[in-house]
């Protein structure tokens, strides 16, 4: 049965529904307090929008031209790592609706599936994400293997030099590896359609873990600090295909990254899941912008919830929108079929904005729209 979601909201609430305390706390929480979570939806919703009339807008267009390839929407699939965790077989459904709504979908280091299975799985429409966590050598290692799967687009992220501290998790026992202890296991009790489907499926993991030893590992909370602007100029050599740098927060870090030979930025304060008191996002988008100047590609997220936040993060600066969490949302409720009701919600949105604001085509999207 199709399945369908009028507001984000009830998404989420059939997610918390339907997932462990547990593992709806792991894809929902954020570092502290939670207030650049918060505040990353927040400063988007104060942002308004001007209509214009007695303009035809008949015929709508979404697609975007990014990298030299026209994706059918103007917004993405984010990377984010064990997707699983929120249902069984996530990944591949968010590579299966990646090559269906033809949108790039990123793949974390971390994703429950491997970087070859997947590029198997998307195509082209998959783009790596890179953590380097214990050594150089590992992280080129998943670098080389990325390349020999057929990737040809790479993201570094760098706004993870440790894990923050994220109360939700920390207070529900969230580890990995995960370990089962009486609170977990009254929390899966409750939950017995999660629970059950899972060990079906098999309990997922880190798939991409390094094969150089069996003692080489990823483990999540280690320093990835060791990445600095020499190890990007590395990676840069080494990489021939695009490189976007993503969590940039910064215009000075910004200009010295396309400086530096990157392909692109990817402005981003992790969700609110690294540093609390961090700014929202698209409140440093309009100088990342103007610091890289017009036609240096910039890519968005945190707290894109709705169509129109697409629209305003593209007339503030951004080339390309990703949502992370609204797809976790849409999967924990309903699965394969609520992520693609999420995909649905968000194009018919920025359909419907598109027409009210006299905009028939998301490429004539620009800082006129917003009422300033």
């Amino acid at each position: 049965m199709t399945h369908k979601f009028y507001t984000l909201s009830e998404a989420r609430i059939a997610a918390r529904r339907r997932m462990p305390k547990i593992m709806f706390d792991y894809i929902d929480g954020a570092a502290g307090s939670e207030f650049a979570h918060a505040q990353n939806i927040a400063q988007l919703d104060q942002i308004r929008l001007k209509p214009r009339v007695l303009v035809n807008t008949e015929n709508r267009n979404l697609s975007k031209t990014l990298f030299g390839k026209t994706w059918s929407l103007p917004f993405g699939i984010a990377p984010m790592g064990m997707c699983d965790l929120t249902w069984p077989g996530a990944d591949k459904m968010l590579a299966a609706a990646a090559v269906k709504n033809n949108i790039p979908l990123g793949l974390s280091t971390m994703a429950s599936s491997s970087i070859e299975d997947t590029f198997a799985r998307a195509g082209q429409n998959a783009w790596f994400q890179l953590y380097v966590g214990q050594s150089e050598e590992v992280g080129f290692e998943m670098v080389d293997r990325a390349e020999k799967a057929g990737y040809d687009t790479l993201m570094l992220t760098v706004d993870v030099p440790i894990v923050a501290p994220r109360p939700r998790e920390q207070q529900n026992g969230f580890q990995v590896p995960f370990k089962m202890g009486l609170k977990q296991f009254i929390d899966f009790a409750s939950h017995p359609q999660w629970s059950i489907t899972t060990l079906l499926n098999g309990v997922p993991a880190v798939a991409n873990n390094p094969s150089r030893s069996a003692a080489a590992k990823f483990v999540r909370n280690e320093s990835r600090g060791k990445v600095d602007w020499q190890f990007l100029a590395r990676l840069r050599q080494r990489w021939q295909g695009k490189l976007i740098v993503k969590g940039v927060m910064s215009p000075e870090d910004a200009g010295q990254i396309r400086d530096a030979g990157a392909d692109g930025v990817y402005v981003s304060n992790h969700g609110g899941r690294q540093l609390d008191s961090a700014p929202a996002a698209i409140q440093m988008l309009p100088e990342i912008r103007q610091a890289v100047g017009a036609e240096f590609p910039v890519l968005f997220d945190s707290g894109v919830r709705n169509g129109e936040a697409v629209i305003k993060a593209l007339a503030l600066g951004a080339d390309f929108v990703f949502l992370g969490r609204p797809f976790l949302y849409g999967m924990g409720a309903a699965g394969e079929d609520g992520l693609q009701a999420v995909i649905d919600l968000i194009s018919n949105q920025i359909v419907a904005a598109l027409a009210q604001l006299g905009r028939p085509d998301i490429n004539n999207i620009n800082k006129d729209v917003i009422n300033l």
